[in-house]
């Protein structure tokens, strides 16, 4: 390369590192344009979507209690799926598929989507959510589906805390305290594995789940 070429080039060099200096600075440091969002899983398989998959477990590591498989399944076909059942290869334990109402199935309308975790939505519960996952891992999940059938991916663990502290599981209710006539106090902790709190629809970075700053 000739001395000219070298010059000219270093100089182009220079002008772009500036622009891009200075466009950081007029964005400020809470832009969205320099927000990080937590990186989720996502996959495809012929009309199914898979996005914004992990398992959430609870926020304390030392809490005793269940986990939850948190994700978005579009359907871009012409027929309703219907959500059967969620694995975890490599463990035995159980996933409890819920729909949104609370009874029927799990389904993915044509052309709609459906969302696991979070308020008002439909919930995959693993009881054993310490034996199922550690934070920081990735697990395996498999979405058995009626058409498509299985869609898997690896999904991060992740504690309830933070960004997905809306979309976690409910921790184990404590036992009820005695009164000294033996009779258990009124009342008690919620059901284990009904998402608790406020939350948006989607767990990241989706439309629905609105900005995280």
């Amino acid at each position: 390369m000739s001395r000219s070429l070298r010059h000219g080039a270093l100089a182009a060099t220079a002008i772009a590192f500036s622009i891009v200096s200075l466009s950081a600075c007029a964005a400020g440091n809470n832009a969205e344009t320099l927000q990080v969002r937590p990186d989720n899983a996502a996959t495809s398989v012929g009309s199914i979507k898979v996005q914004n998959a992990n398992v959430i477990t609870q926020a304390e590591p030392e809490a005793e209690g269940p986990a939850v498989v948190v994700a978005t399944l579009f359907n871009d076909g012409t027929e309703t799926e219907v959500l059967e059942g969620i694995t975890l290869p490599g463990t035995d334990v159980q996933v409890k598929l819920q729909a949104a109402k609370g009874t029927g199935p799990v389904e993915i309308p044509a052309g709609g989507r459906v969302i696991l975790g979070g308020k008002g939505n439909a919930s995959a519960v693993i009881d054993e959510g310490r034996e199922a996952a550690q934070d920081g891992n990735v697990q395996q999940v498999v979405f058995k589906l009626s058409r498509t059938g299985d869609v898997g991916l690896g999904a991060n663990v992740v504690p309830a805390a933070g960004y997905y502290k809306g979309f976690g599981p409910s921790a184990l209710p404590e036992a009820p305290a005695a009164t000294p006539n033996g009779t258990p106090e009124a009342g008690g902790s919620e059901t284990p594995g009904t998402p608790s709190g406020e939350a948006p629809e989607s767990p990241a970075g989706t439309p629905e789940a609105g900005t995280h700053g």
